[in-house]
């Protein structure tokens, strides 16, 4: 079961619209459609918000208003103060690997270049957390990577990814239920 979810991304007006930042917006997304409200803990360095679930059961949203690189501080801190273990705990974020559109559930691995996820395996000691590896395209160019992540996606491209969080905002219960097997049937057809 997930008693957690965390959508990264940088805080900011700056970045709010960015490319990096999906994993916010798909937490926004969720937290709207579910009729809640994000507010700031400063404890946990984030914005957090609870989603009742059947039989008296919580599952957190939290979005850290750290910077990328230091997602992992928001987390562990939170994730220390309620007792959630590694492989309670559902990351949203960006993914170069994949086009805009695609996205793909993952069960634990490595942090393939993304500073966020590198800074969360730090400071869990684990990387057995579960993954939202939303697409966002590559620039083509390693050296383009900074830049590209953190500017704004074409129209085109919101349009897709705006798409897929739609499309991904009913299977989000499955996935918190611990029906993973379900979940990637969906997500990945």
């Amino acid at each position: 079961m997930i008693r957690l979810i965390v959508g990264l991304g940088n805080p900011g007006d700056k970045y709010a619209r960015t490319r990096h930042n999906v994993g916010a917006w798909l937490l926004s997304k969720l937290a709207d459609q579910q009729g809640l409200s994000f507010r700031a803990e400063p404890k946990f360095f984030g914005q957090i918000a609870s989603m009742p679930l059947p039989e008296a059961q919580i599952c957190w949203l939290l979005i850290p208003s750290t910077f990328m690189n230091e997602s992992g501080r928001s987390v562990q801190a939170f994730a220390n103060f309620y007792k959630i273990q590694p492989e309670e705990i559902l990351v949203a974020h960006d993914e170069l690997d994949f086009p805009a559109g695609i996205i793909r559930l993952k069960a634990g691995g490595g942090h393939g270049g993304h500073n966020g996820l590198r800074d969360l395996i730090q400071r869990l000691g684990s990387s057995e957390f579960y993954r939202l590896r939303m697409g966002i395209d590559h620039p083509g160019n390693r050296d383009q990577v900074i830049s590209y992540v953190l500017s704004e996606p074409s129209l085109h491209e919101k349009n897709q990814l705006n798409q897929v969080i739609e499309q991904t905002l009913p299977i989000i219960p499955d996935i918190i239920a611990g029906q993973f097997d379900r979940a990637f049937r969906y997500l990945h057809n």
